[in-house]
């Protein structure tokens, strides 16, 4: 078997007949159907085009609208323990990612499976996420405010205005557009997209930004800030963000160049010859520090160069494979692909959570979905195929 068919099989495995489970083992809470892992294993079967395994992101979505609050969180996971279902909405902090990562799966189901039915009938779930995420700008000004811890990096210091959850609420508004054309919804994606590309890196665009002070001692980078809050930026390269940039086009000054280069340069540099979910690691006696040391539940993982503290996702450059593409860097995205498979073929297909950038070992749950997805969207995208965008 080949490294895509080993990818296949293990979203064959993980499917049940409510969805997708974030990991084959059972280990703490992985086996459930989580919104953001399930959607991305959605999307993966979208683009694959097997029968069961669309069947099984129906199933994901499907279930993810049915426990959805009533003021429109969607759940962070769902846990079937008959006779009782367990909903978790995020843990020390709610999640606000599972809502845009909703909507995004929402729409391309409906899209590549030709299915608006089913999506037509989800319209209230998907307007009342929308609505909820309006609710999160809090000041009305188009940027969500996020809790630390409320999103995926849900073990991570970033806090306030992160950029992350802006492009996924952009995304996610830009496939609904697509899908059932608004001229509200248009109107309101353009604006978060301007304040997006006025506030995230330094350029000489003359505008109005969130926050003057802290803006002005922005010095140039090239890549898009992590995050910004009342008390400044979080300067951090946050990888899954700088790849949502690019797989949507976000700048229109030919910024891509610039950030593809710097990515490149950082991936090159180290062993994994992927990138890090946040650069550069924060290390013990940094100013950080004590915030990452604290922000855990139970035991800590984020040690310099693992989980999120500059450890490596194959998931996440899987999304960076297809910004690539998006910019016609089709021969950087193969090697992405080839470096992602080369981590998920090891312990005898373990396709881990993450790595150690610095030692290379594997870190995190085995047999994790994801870790699989990100391999064959990236494959099938290098191949033709195309997500809503």
């Amino acid at each position: 078997m080949n490294s895509y068919q080993r990818a296949i099989q293990l979203l064959h495995t993980v499917s049940t007949d409510k969805g997708f489970l974030a990991s084959a083992n059972d280990i703490s809470n992985y086996r459930r159907i989580w919104a953001r892992d399930g959607v991305i294993c959605g999307l993966a079967a979208l683009l694959d085009g097997n029968e069961k395994l669309v069947s099984a992101f129906k199933a994901t979505l499907q279930t993810l609208a049915d426990h959805q609050h009533y003021l429109g969180n969607i759940p962070s996971n769902v846990f079937y323990d008959e006779p009782k279902t367990l909903l978790s909405f995020g843990g020390l902090a709610g999640r606000v990612d599972t809502i845009p990562w909703f909507v995004i799966g929402m729409c391309n189901y409906a899209h590549i499976t030709g299915d608006i039915d089913f999506a037509k009938a989800h319209l209230e779930h998907i307007n009342r996420g929308l609505k909820l995420m309006e609710a999160w700008e809090f000041n009305h000004n188009h940027l969500m405010y996020v809790p630390r811890s409320g999103n995926w990096a849900d073990e991570y210091i970033t806090e306030g205005y992160i950029l992350y959850d802006q492009l996924l609420r952009l995304w996610a508004l830009r496939c609904f557009d697509s899908l059932f054309p608004n001229e509200v919804v248009s109107r309101k994606a353009n604006r978060i997209q301007q304040k997006i590309v006025e506030n995230y890196r330094k350029h000489k665009i003359k505008n109005d930004p969130y926050h003057p002070k802290a803006f002005k001692s922005l010095r140039a980078k090239n890549y898009w800030v992590a995050s910004f809050n009342p008390s400044g930026y979080q300067k951090q390269y946050d990888a899954f963000a700088n790849a949502l940039a690019l797989f949507l086009n976000i700048d229109s000054e030919g910024f891509e160049n610039e950030l593809i280069t710097y990515s490149e340069e950082l991936r090159n540099s180290l062993p994994l010859k992927l990138l890090p979910a946040f650069w550069p690691p924060i290390k013990e006696g940094d100013p950080e520090w004590s915030m990452l040391e604290n922000n855990r539940k139970y035991e800590f993982r984020n040690e310099p160069y693992e989980f999120h503290n500059a450890g490596t996702w194959q998931m996440v450059n899987g999304f960076y494979g297809l910004g690539l593409v998006a910019n016609n860097r089709m021969d950087e995205a193969k090697q992405i692909l080839k470096h992602i498979d080369q981590l998920n073929e090891k312990e005898d297909w373990g396709f881990y959570e993450n790595f150690n950038t610095e030692t290379c070992s594997p870190t995190g749950v085995p047999k994790c979905s994801w870790s699989a997805a990100g391999s064959i969207i990236l494959s099938q995208v290098i191949q033709g195929k195309k997500l809503l965008s």
